[in-house]
Formats: C-alpha cells, sequence, structure tokens
C-alpha cells in the first residue's frame, strides 16, 4: 500500500486494538462490565476493519486486464464502504443492544474485579492516543496547507486515512464513555451509568458508520478532479498555441491515485492531421506534469463551434480560458 494509503496509519491501529481487544474481553469476563463488552466488541469490529482496509489495497494494486481495463483502483472504496458497514452493525447496533440488555436485567459489577476495567480503560485510552497520533502525522504528509479536518475527511480521495481517522477518535471518545460509565457505577453502586456508556458508545458508531458510509458512497458513484486540480488541468490545456478552444471536459478518479481526463479541443481546422496529433501529444505530456495522478487521458480534437456548445451540460463546458 502506498504511503498515500496510510499503510503505518492502518497498521499501527490494527496492532493496537488487538492488544485493547484481549484487555477488554478479560476485563469484561471478570467484572461483568456491559461498557467493558461493547468496548471489546469495538475493538474487535477496528481491528477487522484494518484487515479489509489493508486487503482493498492489496487488491487494488493488481494490474488492468481485459474485464477491468482502468484497473481495480477503486476496490480500496468498495472495502472502506463495507467498514463503515461493519462499524455500524456489529459496533454500534450490538453496543445499543448490550446497553438496552443492561437498563432492562440490571446487575452489578463484581466487586473483586471492579476496578479492573478502570485500568484497562486507562491503558487502552494511552495506545489509542498513540494510534491517532500515528493517523494524524501519516494524513499530514498527503493534507494540503490550510485545509481543515472536516475537509480533509469530506474530500479526500484515498478512504483508508479517513477511515483509521474517524475509528481512531470514535475509539478514543467511547473509552471515555465507558470510562464514565464504570466509573460512574463504581462511585454510586449504580447499574445504570455501565448500561448508560454503553449506549453512548452504539450511538457514536452509528454516527461515524453513517457519516463513512456517506463519503465512501460519493466516491464509489464517482468523484471528479479537485477544484485545484481542475483549475490546473484547464490552464494546461489552453495556455500553449496548440488548442484554440477548450470545448468540454470531464474529469473521474478511477481509484484513489489516478485520474481520468476526457475533453473535446477545438484546433484549427486548417491543420494537418500530424500536426494535430503531435499537438495532441504535448497537451497530454502539459497535462500530466501540472497533475501527475492524470494518468488516463483522451483529448478530441474538433473545429469548435460555439452552437455545439450550448448543447452540452453545463458543468462540463468551458467556453473561457483560465489564464
Amino acid at each position: 500500500m502506498s504511503g498515500h494509503g496510510g499503510g503505518k496509519a492502518i497498521l499501527a491501529a490494527f496492532l493496537a486494538n488487538m492488544g485493547i481487544a484481549i484487555a477488554k474481553f478479560i476485563g469484561w469476563a471478570l467484572s461483568g462490565s456491559a461498557s467493558m463488552l461493547a468496548e471489546a466488541i469495538h475493538s474487535v469490529a477496528d481491528s477487522g476493519n484494518q484487515l479489509l482496509l489493508m486487503l482493498g489495497g492489496r487488491k487494488a494494486r493488481r494490474a488492468a486486464d481485459r474485464e477491468h481495463p482502468f484497473g481495480y483502483g477503486r476496490e480500496r472504496y468498495v472495502y472502506a464502504f463495507v467498514v463503515s458497514i461493519i462499524l455500524f452493525s456489529v459496533g454500534g447496533l450490538f453496543s445499543i443492544y448490550e446497553g438496552v440488555e443492561k437498563l432492562t436485567h440490571p446487575h452489578a459489577l463484581d466487586a473483586q474485579w471492579q476496578y479492573l476495567p478502570v485500568a484497562i480503560l486507562v491503558v487502552a485510552i494511552a495506545l489509542e492516543s498513540f494510534s491517532l497520533r500515528t493517523a494524524v502525522k501519516e494524513s499530514n504528509l498527503v493534507r494540503a496547507k490550510g485545509q481543515s479536518w472536516v475537509s480533509f475527511i469530506r474530500h479526500s480521495k484515498a478512504p483508508e486515512l479517513p477511515v483509521v481517522l474517524l475509528e481512531d477518535l470514535a475509539a478514543l471518545l467511547g473509552l471515555v464513555f465507558a470510562l464514565f460509565g464504570v466509573g460512574m457505577t463504581i462511585i454510586t453502586h449504580n447499574s445504570f451509568f455501565d448500561a448508560l456508556g454503553t449506549l453512548m458508545i452504539g450511538a457514536l458508531l452509528i454516527i461515524v458508520a453513517i457519516v463513512l458510509g456517506i463519503e465512501t458512497k460519493s466516491l464509489l458513484v464517482g468523484e471528479g478532479a479537485t477544484m485545484a486540480d481542475f483549475d490546473k488541468i484547464v490552464h494546461a490545456i489552453e495556455k500553449g498555441p496548440e488548442v484554440d478552444k477548450l470545448i468540454h471536459i470531464k474529469t473521474l478518479y478511477v481509484g484513489p491515485e489516478e485520474l481520468l481526463v476526457a475533453a473535446k479541443v477545438g484546433v484549427p481546422k486548417d491543420k494537418l492531421l500530424a500536426d494535430v496529433a503531435s499537438d495532441i501529444n504535448v497537451v497530454e505530456k502539459r497535462i500530466r506534469e501540472a497533475v501527475p495522478i492524470a494518468r488516463v487521458i483522451y483529448l478530441e480534437p474538433d473545429v469548435f463551434r460555439p452552437a455545439d456548445a450550448e448543447n452540452l451540460p453545463t458543468e462540463s463546458v468551458i467556453l473561457k480560458s483560465s489564464d
């Protein structure tokens, strides 16, 4: 997996979650805390999610073939979407179920082991903080200068880092909720707070899963180039003497790090075909220099007629130079 895929962040999250899950299951078995069980299932779901992200990255590296001529880059979007479903069902819904079960059938914590969950949760918070720090560090390598974290998560074309960031943030908040539930139960001897902590964890996971699902669905459906890259592509096409007019253009991410560019360009009607072909090659080279991920480029030469532009969708028509 490339650096842009956040391989280090995924591995750090996987190792942290596996260790934390084992500790949480031990804490739940000894104390009987519903919050600990919810957090243990949460960590298991997260560990499985990291494996899915790594599997998606591996499958996405397969070479293009006849059945998939644009390659398998969008496999990463598919696996990221599956992650959001698992987080919603296995993590969120199970935690809600456990919280309701604890409310309807309350039982006290085992007095002999009631402080064990607190110790486990404190250690887990430290480990999750390290995992989140790694994810933030990896994200900063690809996050645009001045770009907000909300914008990065919403507009990132590589799904792994936003997924790991949201998972780690949800894990930290979930641990705080669990610590609140267990701590208040120990202080008040009222199991309601343990159930409340479990319900808060479930609601948190469902919210994160919905956000991930919405953003990943957009990538699966197909997103075009960012505005910055779009402007660079338009400028690269129009900056030289080869093209009279950029008539229309469409872009599409065929993978997190591969952009398709299709455009119709106006050329002088009296230019020889050999010269047009040479000019097209020059423009393609300029586009790739401006936006390196624009690896698949189709430029159709034509004679510009204003009437043609009027019949095209508004968002694809370029009637004015970007220079």
